[in-house]
């Protein structure tokens, strides 16, 4: 008895072992497929979810899988993109993954997305004459009325009320989209459901009368294709401030500095741009596509 029980974990073991090597073959052809699909410098990280894998690969037939590329350029300014693709349903005969063929392999839906981090953002001009460049989140509402507003969101290190965090908001994320002739309809917080566009707050040290002072800057982000436009609404002095008021005639001279447009670069499998949003690594553009073919078009 202790004898089969041996060997049938030794089988179990050997299959788990296969089903491994069959994975992590299919991942490698995939991440280089990817590599220039994507038009990358290197290989993308890949991972198929399932398991096993063995009965996925026999079927052709993956329900997830996930490409990933750090640190990828674009143009001449952004150095460290972060790149992410999510797979679903994807069509992979087997007879054409074994040969590196993925001209017949085609996905369901694809979940892309880019992630532009702030230290990148800020060597964009003219933000690159902002030092040490922080982004956070932020109400819409808040960004446009302030306090007054009665809608700002704050996060745990927010003494000075600058609306960081706007998932903490009231009712932050609601909102019914557009009512009749095609004017947004706000929810609670004052935001409208458009998630081409989203409240955020820069903050970093600029010069002043030639005095280097913190500065939140509240601004709206906004998607034009491919292209994210920064456009600040407000200004406040930081938290080593006696005061968050920030004069007029200053504001009207620092806001251009906070001002910019990003070229974010092209999606992952031709998705199209069609949400932003700040995180705390930076700034996320988000987008969905359907039907699509892992070598690039419509899979019809």
């Amino acid at each position: 008895m202790r004898r089969i029980v041996t060997v049938v974990l030794v089988v179990v073991a050997v299959l788990v072992g296969v089903d491994f090597a069959g994975a992590a073959f299919a991942e490698h052809t995939v991440s280089q497929k990817a590599r220039q699909q994507l038009g990358l410098d290197s290989d993308p990280e890949v991972g198929i979810g399932g398991f096993p894998f063995l009965t996925q690969a026999i079927s052709g037939e993956y329900g997830h899988i996930t490409v990933e590329a750090k640190s990828v350029p674009v143009q001449d300014v952004l150095q460290d993109v972060d790149v992410k693709a999510e797979l679903y349903d994807v069509d992979a005969p087997l007879s054409d993954l074994t040969q590196g063929n993925v001209d017949n392999v085609t996905i369901d839906r694809v979940e892309g997305e880019v992630t532009l981090k702030a230290s990148d953002i800020n060597r964009v001009s003219p933000l690159d004459n902002i030092q040490d460049l922080q982004i956070a989140s932020s109400s819409e509402a808040y960004v446009r009325n302030g306090e007054g507003s009665g809608e700002q969101a704050t996060d745990s290190d927010d003494s000075a009320n600058t609306g960081g965090d706007a998932d903490n908001a009231p009712g932050a994320g609601s909102g019914d989209g557009e009512g009749s002739g095609g004017d947004p309809v706000y929810g609670p917080d004052g935001d409208d459901n458009d998630d081409s566009s989203a409240g955020v707050r820069l903050s970093g040290k600029v010069q002043v009368a030639g005095v280097e002072q913190e500065i939140f800057a509240f601004a709206i982000i906004q998607l034009d294709g491919s292209t994210v436009k920064i456009t600040p609404h407000r200004l406040q002095f930081g938290n080593d401030q006696d005061t968050t008021v920030v004069p007029r005639a200053v504001q009207q001279q620092l806001l251009p500095s906070f001002e910019a447009d990003i070229n974010a670069g092209d999606l992952p499998f031709t998705v199209t741009p069609t949400a932003v949003v700040a995180t705390p690594d930076g700034i996320t553009v988000r987008g969905e596509a359907k039907n699509v073919r892992f070598a690039g078009g419509n899979a019809g």
